[in-house]
């Protein structure tokens, strides 16, 4: 991508964040013939996807990392700028907003926050290569379909984390629910439970072994059992103080709170992908994208050449 310099004229649109969201916007917005600047950190979550075949147009799947660099290619086709780094804080001046990133301010008439979240991660050894070869998952709508029929442990609150080992039994007989800090589901949850045929144990665990195809959880009482796939159902972080220091509506999880085009409750500010209150998908991102670049374009001056 084109670096930005120094001292660069003001942008129609500040991007902050450059996963698959972000980028398809950049790449919309910059074939509206806007001025695009995009700040990233480089830390996607898609980058940790070791292979989504539930994203459409690839038929054998495709891995995160490669994604993000196609989309990286197509936003350098049209000469996005950008500038490699956090947002450390991010102001509203009058009509306009000022972030600044490493000591330099830039300026932009609307910015789009697609700062994504991070997923809270189990005390896991060697977890960047459990992830790399699908013994530990995040999400189940995503890659549900490849844990069919393994041996499946859903890490998590005993009733928070319920729904999404339902959900995974569409996928496997073998599900088993795993309360670590050993509190009991309650009473309508272990209903649940028992008639879809889900084990469920409360008991502290110990450590993680890791191997090549599986993982032992070793228990406090010294019992153990393997599995083949883990889903940590432990919540996330929310990417979205920048926004809420300005004022911006969301939930309690942090999630931004947006309209039907990505606006949030403050003016010139949008939010797409994990960063909002919604399905947690890259489909669902780049559809955000499409939408919010559309909207602010449609929303700043014409500008006829």
């Amino acid at each position: 991508m084109k670096a930005l310099e120094d001292g660069m004229e003001d942008a129609d649109c500040l991007i902050i964040g450059g996963g698959p969201a972000g980028l398809t916007a950049a790449v919309y917005l910059a074939r509206f013939r806007r001025r695009v600047v995009l700040v990233d950190e480089g830390e996607s979550r898609a980058s940790l996807i070791p292979q989504t075949r539930n994203y459409p147009g690839f038929a054998d799947g495709i891995a995160g990392p490669s994604l993000l660099n196609q989309l990286r290619r197509q936003a350098d086709a049209y000469a996005v700028s950008f500038v490699a780094g956090r947002v450390e804080t991010l102001v509203k001046e009058g009509d306009h907003f000022a972030a600044e990133v490493g000591g330099s301010t830039r300026r932009a008439s609307r910015v789009i926050l697609a700062t994504g979240l991070k997923d809270r991660a189990p005390p896991m050894p060697g977890l960047p290569g459990a992830v790399a070869r699908g013994l530990v998952r995040y999400c189940p709508i995503c890659d549900g379909f490849e844990a069919r029929d393994k041996r499946i442990a859903v890490l998590g609150d005993a009733n928070k984390a319920c729904l999404k080992a339902l959900f995974l039994r569409t996928y496997s007989k073998s599900v088993t629910l795993i309360s670590g800090n050993g509190q009991m589901p309650d009473a309508a949850s272990q209903r649940e439970l028992s008639e879809a045929g889900v084990s469920f144990i409360a008991n502290r665990i110990a450590r993680f072994e890791v191997a090549l195809d599986t993982v032992d959880i070793v228990f406090c009482d010294g019992g153990r059992r393997c599995f083949e796939a883990v889903y940590p159902m432990h919540g996330c972080e929310v990417r979205s103080e920048l926004a809420v220091a300005l004022g911006a509506t969301h939930n309690d999880a942090g999630c931004l709170r947006a309209d039907d085009h990505q606006r949030t409750s403050v003016e010139g500010l949008y939010a797409i992908g994990d960063v909002v209150s919604d399905l947690h998908q890259i489909a669902v991102g780049t559809g955000h994208a499409a939408v919010a670049a559309t909207d602010v374009h449609n929303s700043l001056p014409r500008n006829w050449r």
